[in-house]
């Protein structure tokens, strides 16, 4: 017997809600991704190339997660695919975590080659560059913030714009002190520094991905909790087979055996655990299976989970 709510459409129009500002902030940052490269090759500025490339993957980030949201929206109409496609939100997530890993790893590479020749570098074009990239990034900051709190997926792209508003700043420290100094080894520095304040936000992201991915328990939960709530309703003698997983982001799906007392009224307990599960724990969608007590064991011997 199963019991839940309408959260996957929930999750759906919260994702439709975020859109908009989705191709906002890509249009913003492709547009500047653009002037940011031809600048970059230009001067010959590794930090304004690290930055560029980091911009690269915030324009695709997001664009993976327009294309998640209209991949969900199109499965939830589709009766073979009976949780919809939110799972692509996570793999997307994902996916901008792997990139953003690859563009780090490669400016602290051309970063330790140039440290034996640091080219030189026209500091004012560089600082204009840099001001218009952190404008930018400002920007889109503000367009991603709201929707980064509920899913995982405008997250990844919101990290990737939080990295890139912290490169652009690091770009116009390093114009700053190669006008005043002159001194080139500010560049390659500001790229490895930018390079690694972007690797832990890009670990943290594909850490919460992959614990989905999995199937992993939701960290916030503690199992032993939720096991006991369930066995504090009325009428249960006993929980097993409980699994607690995350569907995407905002969507936690459980599921669990119940033993009932031979008294215990079938309607009331499942009524008064699914709301122990939504009001104690937040999970809005579990399936719940009722079983005589004494049976539980017998029942899930075949289960080797």
């Amino acid at each position: 017997m199963g019991a839940g709510h309408d959260h996957g459409g929930q999750a759906l129009r919260a994702g439709a809600k975020h859109r908009a500002r989705l191709w906002w902030a890509a249009g913003l940052l492709a547009a500047f991704m653009v002037v940011e490269a031809i600048a970059a090759f230009a001067t010959g500025s590794l930090a304004l190339l690290s930055d560029a490339g980091h911009m690269f993957t915030d324009v695709l980030g997001i664009a993976m997660a327009l294309a998640a949201i209209h991949a969900a929206g199109r499965a939830a109409t589709d009766s073979q695919r009976t949780f919809g496609l939110y799972r692509l939100e996570v793999l997307a997530a994902l996916a901008n975590a792997v990139l953003l890993t690859g563009v780090a790893v490669y400016v602290l590479i051309e970063a330790v080659r140039r440290f034996s020749h640091p080219p030189e570098v026209p500091a004012g074009w560089m600082l204009v560059v840099a001001v218009g990239g952190l404008v930018i990034n400002v920007i889109a900051f503000a367009l991603l913030r709201e929707g980064a709190q509920e899913s995982i997926n405008v997250r990844g792209a919101y990290l990737e714009v939080v990295g890139d508003l912290l490169g652009s700043a690091g770009v116009i420290v390093a114009a700053g002190v190669i006008a005043v100094t002159g001194w080139s080894y500010a560049d390659p520095i500001v790229a490895v520094i930018v390079a690694l304040m972007i690797l832990p936000r890009t670990f943290a992201l594909g850490r919460s991905a992959v614990r989905i991915l999995v199937q992993a328990a939701p960290e916030h939960l503690d199992m032993a909790s939720v096991r006991d709530r369930l066995a504090r309703v009325p009428g249960v003698c006993d929980v097993h087979d409980l699994h607690v997983w995350t569907l995407t982001s905002g969507m936690d799906v459980a599921s669990a055996h119940l033993s009932l007392e031979p008294a215990a009224e079938l309607g009331t307990v499942l009524s008064e655990a699914r709301e122990a599960l939504h009001e104690d724990f937040h999970i809005d969608h579990a399936t719940l299976q009722v079983e005589p007590a004494g049976a539980g064991t017998k029942s899930c011997e075949a289960v080797g989970w």
